[in-house]
């Protein structure tokens, strides 16, 4: 099984490579909408049937802008076998949607990377600072961007943000890999969601593309309450090793 991916699904969900497509334009959060503010959520990860991991999420205001926290540490004998230690952080635009930085710091199993992506709209450039912490090699990259994007963790957030009608799709733009990927989110199906945390009525949704990663290797969906606050209550990747799901064993209020 190719563990190294365990954790990590819950932020990639998103990442699909879709070239040669034009870029939509990231759409602002619909009207009234708030981000979870200072809440910490807390998701219990299971690979097939077998306890994984242990994900975390933290919102905090700074300014205009929306900060993201998130941890991902395997557990048990997945912890064993392949121990992974991850830090990602996302500064957005609550007001915009767009996303300013990216910071990750990954430990998985021998390898350890850091890397910080900065989204600067007034030079129209994204940068990428990249350090191999194991082999010491640095990498720089500079790329162009047009518009207001977003990223692989607050993407996931932003989508909760949009009006998700059943049978409606929206595209959103989101930047990976140094590329603009236009990401179709698909509003499925209505369904009752049993969590750790209690029973909730939630509107399944699968971010797909035409080509990519994701799409050669399986499929990903995220269901979000149905209601005003659009929680990811439950996320699942089935790929051709198996099946990782996240579902939500916590939330915890800090106001």
């Amino acid at each position: 099984m190719k563990t190294r991916a365990l954790p990590a699904i819950v932020f990639c969900a998103l990442t699909v490579m879709a070239f040669g497509q034009q870029a939509p334009q990231l759409a602002p959060p619909q009207p009234g909408y708030s981000f979870p503010e200072r809440q910490t959520l807390t998701y219990a990860v299971d690979w097939r049937v077998f306890p994984a991991g242990v994900a975390t999420i933290h919102f905090q205001a700074a300014g205009d802008r929306e900060q993201i926290s998130a941890t991902a540490e395997t557990i048990g004998a997945i912890n064993l076998l392949f121990h992974v230690s991850d830090r990602f952080q996302s500064t957005f635009d609550r007001v915009r949607g767009c996303s300013y930085q990216f910071d990750k710091q990954t430990v998985e199993g021998r390898r350890q990377v850091n890397a910080t992506l900065r989204l600067d709209y007034g030079q129209s450039k994204a940068y990428l600072d990249q350090k191999n912490l194991v082999s010491g090699q640095d990498k720089n990259v500079e790329s162009p961007i047009h518009s207001c994007l977003t990223d692989l963790l607050s993407g996931i957030f932003y989508a909760a943000s949009q009006p998700l009608v059943l049978g409606h799709d929206f595209v959103l733009p989101l930047f990976d890999a140094q590329h603009t990927i236009p990401v179709t989110m698909k509003v499925e199906a209505r369904e009752e969601i049993k969590t750790p945390l209690g029973t909730y009525k939630t509107l399944r949704v699968q971010p797909t593309a035409d080509a990519g990663v994701v799409k050669n290797r399986g499929d990903i969906w995220i269901w979000y309450s149905d209601d005003q606050r659009h929680l990811p209550v439950q996320m699942r990747a089935r790929l051709f090793w198996g099946t990782i799901t996240f579902r939500l064993s916590g939330n915890d209020n800090n106001r």
